[in-house]
């Protein structure tokens, strides 16, 4: 929502929104030009009001879409408004259970060095792009398109990715065919003028490229697919490959962020940018010179030779890779993970699944659970300590330990130099991995 309330700025419209507590992202909006308060009541929605966007997390009894509903006035998801924002402009729309904001934000970094200056929307911080969002003079708009509650489903790309798609959002979703069918849907909306991109890796897209009218490039590290990545190689965490398209040989790349998982994204960003116009060359240096999204790997501080990083992953996949990496990256004595469940459905949903992704961490600390947009009996039927008995039942070692302030002191106690430290999750808890940092004595990096 913020990255959208930017490009709506920048693109001169008079904008005004609530939040229910303030933040950075709400003082750089402030400072574009966006009137923000934090109440949530009706007296919040401005008199001039003509239009109002609402996230999908706002439920029709909230007060300020209530009272919007009460004026008469025009009420769009924030998908809607996005769809809208695209459909000017050649519109190239990343999706995905796993790896949208980081793709997102590459391709975007690589058609910006390729003198495309796109316009974007990704759902995270980007320092290199100046933050999530931006309008640029070029043709392009990229943007992040997310499946839940179908949002993707508002936008009409000329090119559209699929990386992966697994079972997620299972609040909203029935089960895996039913996300499959989205995301057939999602397909079904590129032009015949255009393209799908899809991981020849996975076998839910190689079955939607059976599905899907538009034309259709493959990418993977297999051994079939129109782009593959060949002869991989690691060292320190960073992956190289020869970049082939259709059998020929078309560059040696280098990534510039760590984790195997990268390699395939950084095909797909391969794929979407030259169909955008992007020279190879343009494309080999933004796969090394891209430095990844805020809460990807990100590293918070060394204090006392104790790495500290912070991570977004929330689905089992995720923590799978991200552990890889962290460990191929640091190699560390020890790997901490202090992963906080995003949902009381999702955990409950994949409670064996996230039991099993722990298995590359030394020690396991797990908060409660963040609630977020779950029933009361989502909220009954599963709790933290439920993924703690899980995870020891695999033998992992795992503690439960509920308040931020309390983790924060038993890692003070427990961690020594050479210790890796992994905070991880969608909700609040990077505050653990900062507090941490101040409270082993290191500044944070700038």
């Amino acid at each position: 929502m913020s990255g959208l309330a930017r490009v709506l700025l920048r693109e001169g419209a008079r904008v005004s929104g609530s939040d229910c507590q303030p933040g950075r992202m709400l003082t750089e909006l402030e400072q574009h030009g966006a009137r923000i308060t934090t109440r949530q009541d009706a007296a919040a929605l401005p008199a001039e009001t003509e239009l109002v966007v609402v996230s999908a997390a706002i439920p029709p009894a909230h007060a300020e879409f209530a009272e919007a509903a009460r004026r008469g006035l025009r009420i769009m998801k924030y998908a809607e408004m996005l769809g809208a924002l695209m459909s000017p402009r050649t519109g190239i729309a990343i999706s995905g259970t796993h790896g949208k904001s980081t793709t997102t934000a590459w391709l975007t970094y690589v058609l910006r060095l390729a003198g495309l200056d796109p316009s974007f929307v990704i759902g995270a911080v980007v320092e290199q792009l100046g933050g999530g969002s931006g309008v640029g003079d070029g043709p392009c708009f990229v943007a992040e398109a997310c499946e839940y509650d179908r949002s993707f489903l508002n936008l009409w790309p000329r090119y559209g990715a699929v990386l992966n798609i697994e079972e997620d959002h299972l609040d909203y979703y029935d089960g895996l065919e039913a996300i499959t069918e989205a995301f057939v849907e999602f397909a079904g909306r590129v032009p015949a003028s255009g393209l799908v991109v899809l991981n020849g890796d996975d076998e839910r897209c190689r079955q939607l490229a059976e599905r899907t009218a538009a034309p259709v490039e493959t990418f993977g590290c297999g051994r079939v697919g129109d782009w593959r990545a060949t002869e991989i190689a690691v060292q320190g965490g960073h992956y190289s490959f020869t970049l082939v398209r259709r059998g020929e040989k078309q560059r040696r790349c280098r990534l510039g962020i760590p984790g195997r998982h990268n390699v395939c994204n950084a095909l797909a960003v391969a794929v979407l940018a030259t169909h955008a116009g992007a020279s190879l060359e343009a494309i080999e240096q933004g796969l090394a010179g891209f430095r990844g999204v805020r809460r990807r790997l990100e590293q918070r501080g060394s204090p006392g030779g104790v790495h500290v990083l912070d991570d977004y992953a929330h689905h089992p996949t995720e923590i799978q890779a991200t552990l890889h990496a962290a460990r191929e990256r640091f190699q560390p004595r020890r790997l901490w993970c202090v992963f906080q469940p995003h949902q009381h459905s999702r955990t409950r949903f994949l409670l064996e699944d996230f039991a099993r992704s722990f298995e590359l961490a030394d020690r396991i600390v797990v908060p409660d659970i963040y609630f977020v947009r779950d029933t009361q009996r989502d909220r009954e039927a599963v709790c933290a300590a439920d993924l703690i008995e899980r995870i020891r039942v695999r033998g992992g070692d795992a503690v439960h330990i509920p308040a931020f302030d309390a983790i924060v002191d038993f890692l003070s106690r427990e961690v020594a130099a050479g210790d890796l430290v992994l905070t991880m999750g969608a909700g609040t808890i990077w505050k653990v991995a900062d507090e941490l940092v101040r409270r082993l004595g290191s500044d944070l990096p700038r």
